[in-house]
């Protein structure tokens, strides 16, 4: 299909929680639309994590152009603001050759930065990190969680007590500024320009969410997750981030001896589970998203997703 837009063009970010059918709703609308796909997941950046990321197949990936896959080498890290600065050229990209963006992902803050901008916060401090890896290793993610509520209460609220690369980065914002990150989140931030947003969002029946995703973990530990995770720790050690990922940390916890291969498969479960609840916590707050009743598998949810597009272009 040609698009004929004018004024600024369209660009549609698919959000919704793991395991909702983001993917297959994107190869539809990509298809459609004569649209290109560019990831918003943070572990699906990194190469060599396959099986526990659900990344696109190749040949899912042979179908329409997809951006900003296994980009980074899975010693190094990807920031949200590299990320944004790498998207923002690549969505220039996509409209110079008239196409339609299609950004897709369940990573809230990194949809955020590429969308809105963040603000200009201190670089890392890897010694900074560290003490406060080992301060979580020893005392737990509530520790850190109450270091932040005195350092900035407000910012403490909206993070989770477990999220612990969130509240490490918080803590980090607050020390090295020495200001509260809420008071810095309020300044310097530079919205995306060029193109009108159109957020579509996945809100599957939460019965059925579950139980996609509680067969989706047992399907990545039964295609090989833990064989793929022991060759990731034989060739770059435990101190490699992704590891610390959903269902990567479960399988280290296997190959450790911590816990049994049933018990693994369930801790993922429910990490998954409890992930999706904290998406779609997120996403609501985002603004003006149309929202779907259900997978984006089924064939009526891509027909209104299609719909509503076709009404925007």
């Amino acid at each position: 299909m040609e698009l004929a837009l004018t004024g600024d063009p369209l660009l549609v970010a698919i959000l919704g929680p793991t395991a909702s059918g983001k993917t297959a709703l994107s190869l539809e609308l990509a298809e459609r639309f004569q649209g290109e796909i560019v990831n918003c997941d943070s572990v699906a950046m990194y190469r060599e994590f396959e099986i526990g990321t659900a990344k696109p197949s190749a040949k899912e990936r042979a179908r329409v152009p997809h951006h900003l896959f296994d980009l980074v080498a899975p010693d190094s890290y990807m920031t949200a603001g590299e990320y944004a600065r790498q998207g923002r050229q690549i969505l220039n990209d996509i409209k110079a050759r008239g196409h339609l963006p299609i950004v897709v992902g369940g990573t809230g803050l990194y949809l955020r930065a590429l969308l809105e901008g963040l603000f200009p916060g201190p670089q890392r401090s890897e010694e900074l990190r560290a003490r406060l890896r080992e301060a979580v290793e020893r005392r737990g993610t509530v520790y850190l969680h109450r270091i932040l509520r005195r350092l900035d209460a407000e910012a403490a609220g909206k993070i989770h007590a477990n999220d612990t690369p969130k509240l490490i980065r918080a803590i980090e914002v607050c020390v090295a500024a020495r200001r509260q990150m809420t008071e810095m989140w309020k300044q310097g931030r530079e919205p995306l320009k060029g193109f009108r947003v159109m957020r579509v969002g996945l809100n599957p029946d939460r019965n059925a969410l579950y139980a996609r995703i509680n067969e989706r973990a047992c399907r990545m530990f039964e295609n090989g997750l833990v064989e793929e995770t022991r060759g990731l720790l034989e060739k770059y050690g435990e101190a490699v981030g992704p590891l610390g990922s959903l269902g990567y940390k479960q399988a280290v916890q296997l190959l450790r001896g911590e816990v049994s291969r049933e018990a693994a498969i369930r801790a993922a479960q429910q990490a998954h589970r409890n992930y999706a609840k904290r998406q779609l916590t997120w996403f609501r707050r985002e603004p003006e998203v149309v929202w779907l009743a259900g997978s984006g598998e089924e064939a009526g949810v891509r027909e209104e997703a299609g719909e509503a597009i076709r009404e925007r272009l």
